[in-house]
């Protein structure tokens, strides 16, 4: 009981504080008015006495109290813990995101887990304070509230293309979380200032502060013809690429941010052929984008090393860039074996042209989906100049992805996953260890092996037992090595 008294006085203390770094780590419901806010909210602090701690919206919801106008709760960063944690509940966390519940239910997300349903329900009350479907509703309302904000959607078919079983269903949820009704949430948005064009219009949060540079810089060098492009200067690029997702396609463009958002969001516009697509489109380019990290947390791991401490100072929001698709990832990893960035790309720029599935018509530089597993495993890839033991490693990879005995999804085990990529012929310790680090999201790999590694060692003189200092950050360090020769260039 005095831990948990002290963790409430510690929490009160950042929200007097209105301290960004906590938003999405906790939420702060207020007795005297019936609203969660996030810890940063700029509204008068409330008396210690009246305050609730809760560890996520869907707990504060289940508890009665409806998300505060002002500080939009719901629209924090996720919290960085279940990106991090390798457990049942950090992969239930994930997995809800993507969202398997809208599509699956409860006893989908209990099969991804390996769990029974009561088993998962037990399991993320006591981590979270709410159930799947708790948490699963809460993200449905978000939704919802963006695609009342950013469309001209009829409220019935938002409604159904946010998760809901049934409009009464939508209408009370919206009324219990907003105080408001569907027609009013859209009202009060066009009083504000709605984006023009085709499409979603969001802010992607996250915590301060972030590199822009760093991870346009490094999607740029790996754009994939045909999948990804990246238009305009540096400060001002757009990164744009093709998404294949449950119930259709979509088209994703992200943009570094404006000085105006202080390194605390990022423009995104989604037009997707099926809207019900929206809330795992989100999840993929926040993983992508790795906006959920918390980067003081890693800078302040790193600052202490004698090697590193010099790039993590001058690149304090450096990012770990993740994958939009897990299994495109792997298929990338295994054509950059042993071979440039530029050759990688142009092996992955034929195998697109090949096998990637058109889309419905050319969006700019954007023509295809990546290929399908199953396509690949059946494929001769004769087009590709490759050694033949390394087309197979491609088919036997793409096949394990196919039939399910590999798994790369954001409920997978990273430990089983690396175990099964590595009993894989022509699957070495590097690509295991690569897909490990972008496809899974594990912030703690590293790649002794890497060429680009072993020269930022090198570089910054690292002592031979150094890297086991920077746990549970490793691949946050593998990223400083990579970028050191730039990082040097900039601050000499």
């Amino acid at each position: 009981m005095t831990g948990e008294h002290t963790r409430a006085d510690t929490r009160y203390e950042a929200v007097r504080g209105r301290d960004e770094r906590f938003d999405g780590v906790f939420f702060t419901a207020v007795l005297t008015t019936g609203v969660y806010c996030r810890p940063s909210c700029p509204a008068t602090t409330p008396k210690r006495e009246n305050v609730r701690f809760y560890p996520s919206a869907a707990a504060a919801q289940a508890a009665g109290f409806r998300a505060c106008r002002r500080c939009r709760p719901d629209a924090v960063p996720g919290s960085p813990e279940w990106n991090t944690r390798a457990d049942a509940a950090g992969r239930a966390m994930r997995l809800i995101a993507d969202g398997v519940v809208d599509r699956d239910g409860v006893a989908g997300l209990a099969r991804g887990l390996g769990y029974s349903e009561r088993q998962v329900r037990r399991l993320l009350t006591a981590q979270v304070g709410a159930g799947p479907l708790a948490l699963a509703r809460a993200q449905r309302a978000h939704t919802a509230r963006v695609l009342l904000e950013t469309t001209a959607m009829p409220v019935t078919s938002v409604a159904f293309a946010a998760g809901f079983a049934s409009v009464r269903q939508f209408n009370d949820t919206i009324r219990r979380v907003y105080a408001r009704t569907p027609s009013q949430l859209r009202a009060a948005a066009r009083r504000g200032q709605v984006a023009p064009g085709p499409g979603v219009t969001l802010r992607l949060a996250c915590r301060g502060p972030y590199d822009a540079a760093q991870v346009f810089g490094f999607l740029q060098r790996r754009a994939l013809a045909g999948v990804e492009e990246v238009c305009g200067a540096p400060g001002s690029r757009t990164y744009r690429r093709s998404l294949a997702l449950p119930h259709g396609t979509g088209v994703a463009e992200v943009g570094e941010p404006p000085p105006a958002a202080r390194g605390r969001w990022l423009p995104c516009r989604l037009r997707l052929t099926d809207y019900r697509d929206l809330t795992t489109a989100v999840q993929r380019i926040r993983r992508l984008f790795d906006l959920d990290a918390d980067p003081r947390a890693v800078a302040g791991r790193l600052a202490a090393s004698p090697a590193l401490g010099p790039l993590a100072a001058a690149r304090p929001g450096l990012r770990a860039p993740g994958a939009a698709d897990p299994a495109e990832l792997a298929v990338r990893a295994v054509l950059g074996q042993q071979v440039t960035l530029a050759a990688a790309r142009a092996l992955g720029a034929g195998l697109v042209a090949a096998y990637g599935t058109p889309l419905p018509a050319p969006d700019g530089g954007l023509t295809h989906l990546f290929p399908e597993p199953g396509i690949l495993a059946e494929a001769p890839l004769t087009q590709l100049r490759m050694p033949a033991a390394r087309r197979a490693a491609l088919r036997a990879l793409a096949a394990a992805l196919a039939d399910g005995s590999l798994r790369l999804d954001p409920g997978a085990d990273r430990e089983e996953s690396e175990r099964r990529l590595r009993a894989l012929p022509g699957i070495g310790p590097w690509t295991a260890g690569y897909v490990r680090m972008r496809a899974l999201g594990d912030p703690d790999v590293f790649l002794p092996g890497d060429a680009g590694v072993r020269h930022g060692l090198a570089l910054t003189g690292a002592a031979p037992g150094e890297p086991e200092t920077w746990r549970p950050w490793r691949s946050y360090a593998v990223h400083h090595l990579w970028h050191a020769p730039f990082t040097r260039e900039e601050t000499a």
